[in-house]
């Protein structure tokens, strides 16, 4: 289980399986604010609009939600103002995690995230301690009984994409951030049904994790990151087998 593909496919659907989409909906709406912010509110000129217009779509965000979010980003209508930046750290047996903060309170998510890390194994770095590990890229993830490899990889390449990835039960097309919209509306016109498509921060390198209590114990650090409103996103090295994981659900 890949710490970047396979944990955000379990992370999507335990979002809509256990009622968190109004969580999904105030992290997807600060992005929409900071997005229009600083890059205007013309999705079509401002990628990273257009990548967070692109996820509130996915969530089935309305759209009156979506322009009132740009909105307040613009400054067309009052809106909180969020700072955002990253805190790096290490989980169980190493692993890196990388945490996008976006808050308007610096303070309670230091003590936050820092408390988050103690108390599941993990603790926090200095500035560029792992940072260096990620690179941003597009991810979209199919099941494998959706078309053989060889036509996703034919359509993906055509389409722009970097890679395919096989990643056990999965493949993963990997893009250049942006190259994301494009690759990903190919996949829509051919009616190909991906689990997740999402920018996210690609790990180098893995950290293989054969111990059932360490995994489950990296997977609660992810979870419990998660679930901080403060928390954007959190991203890890992480690689533990499919055969760990369904033990441990």
């Amino acid at each position: 289980m890949s710490g970047h593909s396979k944990w955000s496919t379990i992370r999507h659907k335990k979002g809509a399986a256990d009622a968190k989409r109004g969580k999904a909906f105030t992290k997807i709406i600060k992005e929409l604010m900071v997005a229009a912010r600083m890059g205007g509110g013309n999705a079509e000129a401002n990628p990273r609009l257009r990548a967070a217009v692109l996820a509130a779509k996915a969530e089935n965000m309305p759209k009156d939600n979506i322009e009132r979010a740009i909105k307040k980003g613009t400054g067309e209508l009052e809106g909180v103002n969020y700072e955002e930046f990253s805190y790096e750290g290490y989980g169980p047996a190493g692993v890196a995690v990388l945490v996008d903060i976006m808050t308007d309170n610096r303070n309670r998510a230091a003590s936050e995230i820092r408390h988050i890390f103690s108390r599941n194994g993990g603790n926090l770095g200095e500035a560029g301690c792992v940072a260096w590990m990620f690179s941003k890229k597009g991810s979209i993830v199919f099941d494998k009984s959706v078309a053989p490899e060889e036509e996703l990889l034919e359509l993906a390449l055509e389409a722009g994409a970097e890679d395919v990835k096989d990643q056990e039960d999965q493949f993963e097309v990997i893009t250049s951030p942006e190259d994301f919209a494009t690759v990903k509306a190919t996949f829509d016109e051919k009616g190909l049904k991906y689990e997740l498509a999402e920018i996210t921060m690609v790990p180098q390198t893995t950290v293989d994790i054969e111990d059932p209590k360490t995994a489950a114990q990296i997977l609660r650090l992810m979870d419990a990151l998660d679930d901080s409103d403060d928390v954007q996103q959190a991203y890890a090295n992480f690689d533990i087998p499919d055969s760990i994981l369904e033990s441990l659900e």
